[in-house]
């Protein structure tokens, strides 16, 4: 017998006692006594903790599901760790164990988990939900649910790692909604702020919470509670010199949407916070909705009223007007030409190459001369 048969059928044999296995669990979970099915639902997440998505998939085609989720509900607390944990690693890189748990009606019982005073099961509730919410047909179901104001409770009161769930969860249902804003209320801000102030602002967390600031921004409610927490439109700021490509997008976005709502109320406190250096920075090294959105905001901060969309070639023109506004006429030129200036060097020590090869257009060459 050649080695590749021997090895085809020791793979065989393998196989056939897993599949044992798996019918031997299932049995007990679907038969047994509660204690039974506690070790079961146990056995399940160690069995599928490192396995393939095959396994996963074996799992659930011997009928796993429904029993996991019927224990829920059970008023036993073990009972409901036990098939959370297995429910939570049958879905793990699994897009049809997502969508069978949350058609075999397992949402109900962990949005009434989310409610509980139990930190370590509402906090598995959440990062079950944040798992489920990752596959497409699912997100309407849990939109509908009332999941959403719970995580959003979550943010202001979970543990770091279920505050970055639930912030996860959220985006995870506003990506997939056609209305984002009705997922979302203003009480979510504070706790967004806080969090994008604390995290890296170029990390895909912090481009999750610019997301969901940016889309809170569009209502007056979700206006008023970014100008009002502390740091808020300073935290935007920031992310705005710090941010990934796609979170200072999104943070452009939310200072733009501010600025338009009202520009009188708005761009003082843009102004005091130091933006001007970052969004002209955002004009060069942006993705092209950035680098929109950055000219557009430029052009609401300057002094005169707003004219039509800034083009590339006059931003020299507002860094001189905006230095003219700090220092006064006759130091204009030269502190105008120390900020594009350090705009460079900045853009140079953050090894941003796409400023390196558009320095030469941001040269002041119509600047007046003192």
């Amino acid at each position: 017998m050649g080695e590749e048969s021997v090895m085809g059928k020791d793979e065989e044999t393998w196989n056939q006692k897993k599949q044992t296995l798996i019918d031997e669990v299932a049995e007990r979970l679907i038969n047994g006594d509660l204690d039974v099915k506690i070790q079961a639902a146990r056995d399940i997440r160690k069995l599928v903790r490192k396995s393939s998505v095959k396994t996963r998939s074996k799992f659930a085609a011997a009928g796993v599901i429904q029993p996991l989720v019927s224990m829920l509900l059970s008023p036993n607390l073990d009972a409901r760790e036990a098939s959370l944990l297995a429910l939570l690693n049958l879905a793990v890189r699994n897009e049809r164990n997502k969508v069978m748990i949350v058609t075999s009606g397992a949402i109900t019982p962990l949005v009434e988990l989310l409610k509980f005073q139990n930190s370590s099961l509402r906090e598995l509730a959440t990062a079950a939900i944040l798992t489920l919410s990752a596959a497409a047909p699912n997100k309407p179901t849990i939109a509908a649910s009332g999941a959403a104001p719970l995580l959003v409770h979550i943010l202001n009161s979970g543990t770091v790692q279920g505050r970055v769930d639930a912030v996860t969860a959220l985006h995870n249902l506003c990506t997939g909604s056609e209305d984002p804003i009705l997922i979302l209320n203003a009480r979510a801000v504070p706790p967004l702020i806080n969090l994008l102030r604390e995290c890296k602002k170029y990390s895909k967390f912090a481009e999750k919470t610019t997301a969901l600031l940016e889309i809170l921004s569009k209502t007056e409610d979700g206006r008023l509670a970014i100008s009002n927490s502390e740091g808020g439109i300073l935290t935007l700021v920031e992310t705005v010199e710090d941010g990934s490509l796609v979170s200072t997008e999104h943070a452009v976005g939310a200072l733009l949407t501010l600025c338009q709502s009202c520009r009188n109320k708005y761009r003082e406190l843009i102004l005091q916070e130091g933006a001007i250096p970052g969004l002209l920075r955002l004009t060069a090294e942006g993705t092209t909705e950035a680098q929109e959105r950055a000219r557009t905001l430029l052009d609401l901060l300057r002094d005169s009223p707003p004219e039509k969309p800034l083009a590339s070639s006059v931003l020299e023109r507002i860094v001189y007007d905006f230095a003219k506004r700090v220092d006064g006429a006759d130091k204009a030129a030269e502190t105008a030409k120390r900020l594009l200036q350090d705009m460079v060097h900045r853009s140079m020590e953050l090894g941003l190459s796409r400023i390196q090869l558009s320095a030469g257009s941001c040269t002041p060459s119509d600047i007046p001369s003192t």
